[in-house]
């Protein structure tokens, strides 16, 4: 096994330029996605119903050890918008869906293994015959949770899958993204896990006019390179997910576009999917539609999963740019 990484984790700071995967587009026209119901054409606006609770996820918090350039959710050591999620909590919606079949329960951050009861909420999500799947960068705040983490691997096997973020193949633009020295500590989690036969899987993005067979064949090498296991031509192995950027501009998504595109709303990720989030100042966690949209009040569905099962509209760019045109999720 190797060493356990001890003390306090240390912080990187910011990358000091913009993001490699920054959108390039014109900015977003004010008039777009500002009425639920129409486009700023006067079209009629596409909207998504929960056809299955499949994965519910749980925002554990958005301290992060790291400050990324371009992170959705603002992550960082000192964003604490949405405060750290309790045991308490997540047992409260776990009871909710009891017997319902959903098949995954999702813990992201922030960085998740920062959260004081981390280990205690994956370990009842198991307990309780969920899937769990973990999102994490695999530095520091993992590595202290290794003996941890193999107990639960022990006992629950491949029910338990980690999810390293690697937002590159070459260490250029991984730190680029997430700050100098953020590479090997990140390789180091993920030879670690798979060392030890964790079910792994791990996220990178797509530079502009790179394919996605080019960056899977270099992920392939890297990770052959580092004898790290995965299957990079498996999409739920290496999800690569395109980029997001609220101010750039994107094109509304109209009822006509399921046609136009040959895709169905069951498809998009708030057909199937739900997060729980506690944001700071607010007396308890509260559900919203979408991973990716955690502070926007017009996608806080209620206090409950059965308030949060009615119809989403698709009124934000990142509807549009991630789930609908990129045809990404954040489930495995």
């Amino acid at each position: 096994m190797a060493q356990q990484a001890s003390g306090r984790s240390k912080s990187r700071k910011a990358p000091a330029g913009p993001s490699p995967f920054a959108v390039t587009a014109a900015p977003l026209p004010m008039a777009k996605f500002s009425d639920p119901l129409l486009t700023a054409k006067g079209e009629e606006r596409a909207s998504v119903a929960l056809r299955q609770l499949e994965t519910l996820w749980f925002a554990t918090g958005t301290l992060c050890n790291l400050a990324c350039a371009n992170c959705y959710i603002e992550s960082s050591p000192t964003n604490d918008a949405l405060v750290w999620l309790t045991l308490a909590e997540v047992e409260r919606f776990l009871d909710e869906i009891a017997g319902q079949g959903v098949r995954e329960i999702g813990f992201t951050g922030g960085e998740p293994f920062m959260n004081p009861e981390i280990i205690a909420m994956v370990e009842t999500a198991l307990e309780r015959g969920h899937r769990v799947l973990v999102l994490t960068n695999a530095m520091a705040p993992m590595r202290r949770h290794e003996a941890a983490l193999l107990r639960l691997r022990q006992a629950h096997g491949d029910w338990l899958t980690l999810r390293v973020s690697i937002d590159h193949h070459t260490q250029g633009a991984h730190e680029a993204e997430r700050g100098a020295n953020s590479w090997a500590p990140m390789l180091g989690g993920l030879r670690w896990l798979s060392d030890n036969g964790f079910s792994l899987a791990t996220a990178g993005r797509h530079l502009a006019g790179e394919s996605d067979g080019a960056a899977r064949t270099a992920y392939a090498a890297l990770f052959a390179a580092q004898q790290i296991a995965i299957d990079c031509a498996d999409p739920a192995r290496l999800v690569l997910f395109p980029e997001m950027d609220a101010a750039a501009d994107i094109a509304e998504i109209t009822t006509a576009c399921w046609d136009i595109l040959g895709k169905s709303p069951d498809q998009v990720m708030c057909a199937s999917s739900r997060m729980v989030v506690h944001r700071k100042g607010e007396p308890a966690a509260r559900v919203v539609a979408c991973t990716l949209l955690p502070y926007d009040p017009r996608f806080d569905l209620g206090a409950s999963l059965a308030e949060a099962s009615r119809e989403v509209s698709l009124n934000h760019p990142h509807c549009a740019r991630f789930c609908v045109l990129g045809g990404a999720s954040c489930s495995a």
